[in-house]
């Protein structure tokens, strides 16, 4: 929903895609309080995967790109769907209005991705 009152409609597609990344971003968040040390160690290989991933594909997200895919038949289409590349930086600039350039956006991302990653290696190593 946009903060000026207009209201995003998405698609069953859209919203599958909307909740996977939400889920993902939760996990992210989250996994590294997780207890179990499997689960931890798979975390502390996730992050770094994560992040050469936004590397390797120019800063978007492989959703993006699957549903770009499944809509267009094109693994980019940024003229059809804004939130390639941009998915969280969208979301926080409707939720709260707030604009963030590509550059903040990359170093909150990857600033947020290190603190997980290192959190997650102090918990696994308090075992």
């Amino acid at each position: 929903m946009e903060r000026s009152g207009q209201t995003e409609r998405r698609d069953g597609l859209g919203r599958l895609c909307f909740w996977l990344h939400i889920a993902i971003l939760c996990f992210i968040v989250t996994g590294w309080a997780w207890l179990g040390h499997g689960a931890l160690i798979f975390y502390l290989l996730f992050l770094p995967l994560v992040a050469l991933h936004w590397v390797l594909n120019r800063g978007a997200c492989i959703l993006n790109n699957v549903e770009n895919w499944l809509r267009y038949r094109r693994w980019r289409a940024p003229e059809h769907n804004a939130e390639e590349g941009a998915w969280l930086r969208t979301l926080i600039r409707r939720r709260t209005g707030i604009v963030l350039s590509r550059r903040a956006m990359d170093v909150l991302n990857y600033s947020a991705l290190a603190l997980f990653w290192a959190l997650a290696w102090v918990h696994l190593n308090t075992f």
